[in-house]
C-alpha cells in the first residue's frame, strides 16, 4: 500500500476541498464530495491501461527521471491537462481572452461545456490519431518477439519492416475520416488539421532521440539516459493529455461545476500515477507478459471510439469497460502462459 499513500492523501485533501466548495456554491457538502468520488473511479477506469503503458515507458528511465514525471509530470497532469489546456481550447475555439474564459467557466459553466464540446471534432481528431499512432508502434513493431494473438499478430508485427508503415496507416484513417464521414466542410477541414497536428506531434516526440545522440567517446551511456528521460517524459505527457481529452469532456455529463471536475479528476490522476509506480516497482510487466498487449490494444480501441465520437456518442462508462476488458483478457492469458511454462519445465 506504501505506493498509495500518497495518493491516498491527496483524495482526503481534494474531497474537504471539493465538500468546502459544495458548501460554499450551495450544491452541499455531501453531493460535491460523491461526485468527485464518481469522476475519480471514471478518470482510473478510463486510465487504467494509460498506466500500463506509463509503466512499459518509466521502467526504463533512470531514478531521476522517475521522480520527475511523478512530481512535475502530475503537477502538469491534473492543472495543465485537466484545467489550464480545456480552457486554452474554448479560448482559442471562441477567440475569448483567456482569463474571460476561466470567469466563464466558474461563473457558467454550462456555457463553458456547450464551448468545450462543440470542440470536440478538433479534440478527437487530434488525439484519437494520436492514440492510434501509439497503437499501431505496438502493432508494427518487428523486433518483438512475444505475441498475444499468435500468427495474426506476428504477421501484423512483420509489416514494421516497412518504413513508417503506422504513419502511412493513421494517414490513410484520417483522409478516409476527412472524406467519409457525415460532417460539414468546416467540421472536415478541422478534422484535417488537428489529425495532421497528431501525426505531427508523434513524429517529433518519437523522433526525439535523435535529437540527444552524442557521438563522442563515452557519450553514449549519457545519451541513453537522457534519450529516456527527456523523450520518455515528453511522451508521457502527450499520452496522458490524449487521454485526459475524452475523461474531461465526459466529465460534463456528470456535473457542469469546473472545481469539483478538477478535484476529482485529480484523484483519478494521482492513482493512476501511483498504479504506474506499482507496476514497475512489482515487475508486474515482467511477470505478467501480456498487459503491455492488452493496454495497448484497449489504446487502440480508445482512439477508433474517439474518432467515431465525432458523429456518434459513445458513453464514458461503455469506453471504461472496453478498456478494462482487455486488460482482464491480457491478465488471464499471462497467467495461462506461466502455466504453460511452468509445465513445460517440470
Amino acid at each position: 500500500m506504501k505506493h498509495f499513500r500518497v495518493s491516498f492523501a491527496v483524495t482526503v485533501i481534494c474531497l474537504a476541498l471539493a465538500g468546502y466548495w459544495g458548501a460554499k456554491n450551495g450544491m452541499g457538502v455531501v453531493p460535491a464530495v460523491v461526485l468527485a468520488i464518481i469522476l475519480g473511479v471514471m478518470e482510473v477506469s478510463l486510465s487504467f491501461d494509460n498506466a500500463v503503458v506509463n509503466a512499459s515507458v518509466i521502467k526504463d528511465m533512470d531514478e531521476k527521471w522517475q521522480q520527475i514525471f511523478l512530481t512535475v509530470g502530475i503537477l502538469i497532469a491534473v492543472f495543465g491537462m485537466r484545467l489550464f489546456f480545456p480552457i486554452l481550447i474554448v479560448s482559442i475555439a471562441t477567440g475569448l481572452g483567456f482569463l474571460n474564459v476561466a470567469t466563464m467557466a466558474l461563473d457558467t459553466p454550462d456555457v463553458y461545456a456547450r464551448h468545450l464540446q462543440g470542440s470536440y471534432t478538433g479534440i478527437a481528431a487530434f488525439g484519437g490519431i494520436f492514440l492510434l499512432l501509439v497503437f499501431l508502434s505496438f502493432l508494427f513493431d518487428a523486433g518483438r518477439e512475444l505475441h498475444w494473438l499468435g500468427k495474426i499478430e506476428e504477421k501484423l508485427a512483420s509489416l514494421g519492416k516497412i518504413d513508417s508503415i503506422g504513419i502511412m496507416v493513421a494517414l490513410i484513417v484520417l483522409f478516409a475520416m476527412q472524406y467519409y464521414l457525415p460532417v460539414d466542410d468546416a467540421s472536415r477541414l478541422t478534422i484535417l488539421i488537428a489529425g495532421i497536428g497528431g501525426v505531427v506531434l508523434y513524429t517529433i516526440v518519437s523522433s526525439l532521440d535523435g535529437f540527444f545522440e552524442d557521438e563522442e567517446a563515452g557519450g553514449a551511456a549519457v545519451a541513453a539516459g537522457k534519450r529516456n528521460g527527456v523523450a520518455g517524459f515528453l511522451y508521457l505527457e502527450v499520452l496522458d493529455a490524449s487521454f485526459s481529452f475524452d475523461g474531461v469532456i465526459g466529465a460534463f455529463a456528470i456535473t457542469r461545476d469546473v472545481v469539483i471536475i478538477m478535484l476529482g479528476l485529480a484523484i483519478g490522476a494521482m492513482f493512476v500515477r501511483s498504479l504506474t509506480v506499482y507496476l514497475v516497482r512489482k515487475g508486474t510487466l515482467d511477470e505478467f507478459v501480456f498487459l503491455e498487449h492488452g493496454a495497448h490494444y484497449a489504446i487502440g480501441a480508445l482512439a477508433l471510439i474517439m474518432l467515431a465520437g465525432i458523429v456518434y456518442h459513445v458513453s464514458e462508462v461503455v469506453t471504461g469497460l472496453i478498456g478494462v476488458g482487455f486488460i482482464v483478457l491480457a491478465l488471464i492469458s499471462s497467467i495461462k502462459y506461466k502455466r504453460r511454462l511452468a509445465s513445460r519445465s517440470a
